[in-house]
């Protein structure tokens, strides 16, 4: 097995930090229509928020350079880049653009090459020694597959960075996904790939888009058992998430020993997003994201790529979340009961007028859970609406579980792995 690169292997007086931050104003390019969920502004409403916490001070961002057709193609099929390059021409071929979801806008190529070559910078920083972690918000483009955008994706910028990661001296590599829709385009990439190990934790399939990551989507070939897929009911609160995640992600990740541990930050999870239906809170999320820093500290030497995805809560949800995503890494946690600062809250009125801005960086979300107990375990409260949603998560990992855990030389119905 290929060793991953250490710090011995870094330029000379190459500084190595605990956290690296990528970011261009480039990224507010990746705009739609003005009638489009996925708006500009959430990145730039998260980027001021850090900004006046405090929480980039001292920090450089790293400023990325488009992904060059190369990198695209490690991925993506010559003739879809192309089109890409040509949307909006008279009779360009389609390939997912021009819909409702994905319309055509200008510069649309050069927009989504600087949201990859984000995600590779930050992966590169990881590689050759520089940081342990680094955060792309503007990356999680998930959904978009080899000869097609969907889901407001173009090019697939976290498949992407796996495969040049897997080109450069890492070869067990775990994405996870925890972002409201299935991360089926990473999941497809490396379907058939043991080196990559994929997680998602999503919406149910039969109950939102795009339909797919069943339990029993479980990989092919010598990969059986490193896909892995958790589907969550609608009505799924923070305590319940949590049980699941817990559940299924540390003894995937424990057994599968990757070298470094790439995430999907998506935060359309939320209760107030527009398009799905889980009801977690930012608390909830938070939660998330320091569970899989823990999990990169503790199984792989702390190596933690993360890049942003769905979230569509413009000002009261994405800022939050994701300015806790840039803590989480910088290690620079901010407390929930945190005051929203007035010059933010001031830009926000002026830039939204029409939303009420939040006050302080959580939302008392319960965070506290009880630990899955195995088959036949019920660790219920007495509360007939928790209980009941328990039993639902619990059924759920125990399908994923019996589905992937046997694979990975785990005991689906034992809790201890």
């Amino acid at each position: 097995m290929a060793t991953a690169p250490s710090a011995s292997s870094r330029e000379p007086g190459a500084h190595r930090s605990s956290g690296t931050v990528v970011w261009s104003e480039r990224f507010l390019d990746y705009s739609w229509t003005p009638e489009h969920p996925m708006k500009p502004a959430r990145l730039k409403f998260t980027m001021a928020l850090a900004e006046s916490l405090g929480l980039l001070d001292g920090v450089e961002p790293l400023k990325p350079e488009p992904a060059g057709r190369d990198e695209l193609l490690r991925v993506h099929t010559a003739d879809y880049i192309e089109a890409v390059e040509h949307a909006g021409e008279p009779l360009a071929p389609p390939y997912g653009l021009g819909s409702p979801d994905n319309p055509v806008f200008p510069r649309m190529h050069q927009a989504a090459s600087i949201i990859v070559g984000g995600t590779l910078a930050a992966a590169r920083e990881i590689a050759e020694g520089r940081t342990r972690r680094a955060v792309s918000i503007g990356g999680g483009m998930h959904h978009a597959m080899p000869s097609s955008a969907s889901g407001f994706c173009v090019y697939n910028d976290a498949a992407v960075a796996i495969s040049w990661l897997l080109d450069h001296g890492f070869d067990r590599i775990a994405y996870l996904d925890v972002d409201v829709h299935h991360g089926d385009g990473v999941q497809r990439a490396f379907y058939a790939d043991p080196r990559v190990l994929t997680v998602s934790i999503h919406q149910h399939p039969a109950t939102l888009w795009p339909n797919t990551g069943w339990a029993e989507e479980i990989g092919t070939g010598a990969a059986e058992g490193t896909a892995i897929n958790l589907p969550m009911l609608p009505g799924t609160r923070d305590a319940q998430w949590l049980r699941g995640f817990h559940a299924v992600v540390p003894g995937a990740v424990a057994a599968f020993r990757p070298q470094i541990v790439v995430s999907q930050c998506g935060v359309d999870t939320h209760r107030e997003d527009p398009l799905a239906d889980l009801e977690l809170t930012v608390d909830g999320q938070r939660a998330a994201f320091r569970a899989m820093r823990d999990l990169a500290d503790q199984y792989a030497e702390g190596r933690w790529l993360a890049v942003g995805g769905g979230g569509y809560g413009l000002v009261r949800v994405v800022p939050r979340a994701w300015t806790h995503l840039l803590a989480t890494a910088l290690d620079r946690d901010i407390a929930p009961e945190t005051p929203v600062p007035q010059d933010w809250t001031d830009l926000v009125r002026t830039m939204a007028p029409n939303t009420e801005p939040p006050r302080t960086m959580g939302e008392g979300g319960d965070i506290t859970f009880r630990r899955w107990d195995g088959p036949g375990g019920t660790g219920e409260t007495g509360d007939a609406r928790a209980d009941r949603a328990q039993r639902a998560v619990d059924t759920a990992v125990l399908a994923t579980r019996r589905a992937c855990f046997g694979l990975l030389g785990l005991d689906p119905e034992d809790p201890r792995d």
